[in-house]
């Protein structure tokens, strides 16, 4: 999770996340600020209908990713991260197509190994065509009918966040700070901009968001910015991090989470510092509370929901930030960003298991195990069926009550 030291590439270094934004002083304390809770019984007011299941080569097994499904064109499209995109069929699940991106070429024998492709951001869909991007800094558009190979560019940078597409321009940010601009349409380089990256940053970066010809990015150093679509010139500026601690560690103030953008409005969340509400045309700060977190933010009519660093779900009003409700009892369990399910939120943890939440109350009203290797991505909900994508690659779709 952490970069430039070392050991960026297992997510096993989330739990120093926890620990060393929230360290404390004592042994004991430390290991009470660190101790996974244990799941409880709860009165479950349903059980999971699982209508079909299926698997994405071998996932992304220990390393952080945010591979997620994408439902588009009546198909469900994902990805592991040696390289295989596939697209299922909505109803049964069956496969439609598959494609390796890590042997293009065909030229990997049968007793060669396989090179992954270290893919990572994605997958999107837009103008009938799949993206997404690698570690390696390649970005892929792929056919949506047919899963054929339509362009590849490349961008200085590891693509470690979904691209986003609007008016035929794909926008990729990178962990190097460079954000690119694609024609979505052959790849064709459109304009690009670098931002200066913090000497000691968290492995993530924020996912660009697109609306009214702007594009608005988090970044490394506790800032969000828009720039203009079609050239990439930039507009305004907000400060959403806040820096307080005396060490590096303590100071990094990331914004990881993908802006949330609803009618004029953004919301956006630090690593450390603030969840905010800006003004979408102006930049203009409305309000701002104390929550930190990396994970995605959703919302569901006046109401959004967020998991903070230490795994606690919340509900906050978006016109004032007043919190509704706070769910406590997933301390430390790599709980997943929330995804609106209906009359619930969903979110998964390390162990593999889906927590149903009313949004009403903020109490868990269902469970349901995935698989054991953990969910490390919030699932993918569309026409009231959610798609949950474990590490191993295990996937199922799975109806909502």
């Amino acid at each position: 999770m952490l970069k430039k030291i070392g050991f960026n590439k297992k997510l096993l270094a989330i739990a120093l996340l926890s620990l060393g934004l929230g360290a404390c002083s004592s042994t004991d304390e430390e290991d009470e600020a660190t101790k996974v809770a244990e799941l409880t019984e709860i009165n479950a007011v349903f059980e999971a209908d699982v209508l079909w299941e299926s698997s994405v080569g071998n996932g992304v097994s220990d390393y952080f990713s945010r591979i997620q499904p994408s439902v588009a064109y009546g198909k469900l499209y994902t990805a592991s991260r040696e390289g295989d995109v596939i697209a299922f069929g909505l109803e049964k699940g069956d496969e439609l197509w598959s494609t390796d991106l890590s042997d293009l070429k065909g030229e990997r024998g049968f007793f060669d190994s396989r090179q992954s492709a270290l893919l990572n951001g994605g997958p999107i869909t837009g103008i009938k065509k799949i993206f997404i991007g690698s570690e390696n800094g390649d970005v892929f558009a792929l056919d949506a009918e047919t899963g054929k190979l339509d362009w590849q560019g490349k961008v200085k940078g590891e693509v470690i966040a979904a691209p986003a597409i609007d008016a035929g321009i794909l926008v990729v940010n990178t962990a190097s700070g460079v954000i690119k601009a694609f024609n979505a349409s052959n790849g064709q380089d459109e304009w690009q901009i670098e931002q200066e990256v913090p000497a000691l940053t968290l492995r993530g970066v924020s996912a660009p968001a697109i609306s009214s010809g702007g594009v608005v990015v988090g970044s490394a150093d506790g800032t969000l910015s828009v720039y203009i679509l079609e050239n990439g010139q930039q507009g305004w500026t907000a400060e959403v991090g806040e820096a307080t601690g005396s060490t590096q560690l303590e100071r990094v103030i990331d914004l990881d989470s993908a802006p949330l953008i609803f009618g004029d409005k953004v919301y956006s969340i630090s690593v450390r510092g603030n969840l905010t509400a800006v003004d979408l045309r102006t930049g203009r700060m409305i309000w701002e509370r104390k929550y930190s977190s990396y994970r995605q933010l959703s919302i569901s009519g006046n109401t959004i929901f967020l998991t903070d660093i230490k795994g606690h779900i919340y509900a906050v009003d978006r016109q004032n930030g007043f919190e509704k409700w706070s769910q406590l009892s997933l301390t430390n369990r790599g709980v997943t960003g929330p995804a609106v399910a209906g009359n619930y939120i969903v979110v998964g943890d390390f162990e593999g298991y889906l927590h149903f939440i009313d949004q009403t109350t903020g109490n868990i009203v269902a469970r349901h195990e995935v698989d054991s290797s953990g969910l490390n991505i919030a699932p993918t909900v569309h026409d009231d069926i959610i798609y949950a994508q474990s590490r191993n690659g295990d996937l199922q779709a799975i109806k909502i009550p």
